[in-house]
């Protein structure tokens, strides 16, 4: 990243209380940036107020659904950078209401692009799709040329999402970029139906880890503070022109199956408790994995921690969550 780029410079965060956005927000205002973080909903429990810099930005408080809200956001405070990850992420919340999850994840990005292409000051859109917006394809790894064909109502929303993308930089030259990551663990994630805290939350609690599919999916796993750094990483390569109006993929490419994954947890935590496998995951994608050669090449990025060093970390922030809460 380069040095002094954020120093001063007007930041608005869509979804800040999440697990991305409060590692994001955490960089940016470490690195001098003045956030404006949106916020939906009050989390005591958030990584962003335990980080204590819920209290070194400004909040808006609303949701990517009011539009106006976001155009009035994004002049009055004069934004030159906006990263949008707002959404509903949950893949069985999806399934059991599409409506809500279409509302934030499809109307939410059309308002966020409409606003930044109304304000004259806004350089940069970098705007959160997924893996899961390619669907279920034969061929993997993933690459940004594989097409997006989501078929479940998370997968579809996300694919919708990324096409408006593309359709505000060819339409209207916006510079906006799409970043397509696989699955983030970390500290912070309070969704604990995810296979990583829900996994670490249930051997502090000496009890066995629950697999809702059949342990053998693949996917990707990428660490949190990796993430944040690669969405900094990408805002700033925009400032060629070149590289707006593309998507990129931000992975480590050594995909784990969940019983791999649960099992590297059972290992970092010192565990003998054996996961209890229930097989009764419905409307997912089996296996999904990326490609990331094309954000190596182009914007000359690499992970910088091993699955060992992000579980050791989250573990950690865990644990110490767990014991702050006496739980």
């Amino acid at each position: 990243m380069q040095e002094g780029f954020w120093k001063d410079r007007n930041v608005f965060i869509t979804g800040c209380t999440g697990l991305l956005g409060s590692w994001l927000t955490k960089s940016l205002s470490e690195s001098g940036a003045n956030v404006v973080g949106l916020i939906r909903d009050q989390v005591p429990q958030s990584n962003l107020n335990w980080s204590g810099f819920n209290n070194r930005i400004i909040t808006v408080r609303g949701d990517v659904e009011d539009y106006c809200l976001l155009e009035r956001t994004i002049n009055e405070y004069e934004i030159d950078a906006v990263f949008h990850l707002a959404a509903q992420t949950i893949v069985t919340i999806a399934n059991r209401n599409p409506i809500s999850t279409f509302k934030s994840n499809i109307e939410g990005t059309w308002n966020i692009l409409e606003a930044c292409r109304r304000s004259p000051l806004v350089k940069r859109v970098v705007v959160a799709s997924s893996d899961k917006a390619y669907g279920d394809q034969e061929t993997l790894p993933y690459d940004e040329g594989t097409p997006l064909e989501g078929r479940h109502p998370y997968d579809v929303s996300k694919s919708c999402a990324d096409l408006i993308c593309r359709s505000y930089f060819e339409t209207y030259d916006l510079p906006v970029c799409v970043t397509r990551c696989g699955n983030f663990y970390g500290g912070g994630d309070l969704n604990f139906n995810r296979i990583v805290p829900g996994t670490i939350r249930s051997l502090i609690n000496n009890r066995r880890p629950v697999i809702r599919s059949d342990g053998t999916f693949l996917r990707d796993y990428f660490y949190i503070e990796d993430g944040a750094k690669s969405y900094m990483q990408l805002a700033e390569k925009m400032e060629d022109r070149r590289i707006c109006g593309e998507a990129f993929n931000f992975s480590t490419e050594h995909p784990l199956t969940v019983l791999e994954i649960v099992e590297k947890i059972i290992l970092a935590m010192g565990s003998d408790l054996m996961p209890e496998i229930r097989n009764q995951a419905t409307n997912e994608i089996r296996d999904q994995y990326l490609s990331a050669a094309k954000a190596r090449a182009m914007l000359n990025w690499t992970p910088a921690f091993t699955l060992e060093e992000g579980l050791a970390r989250t573990v950690k922030w865990y644990q110490a969550f767990f014991a702050r809460k006496g739980v």
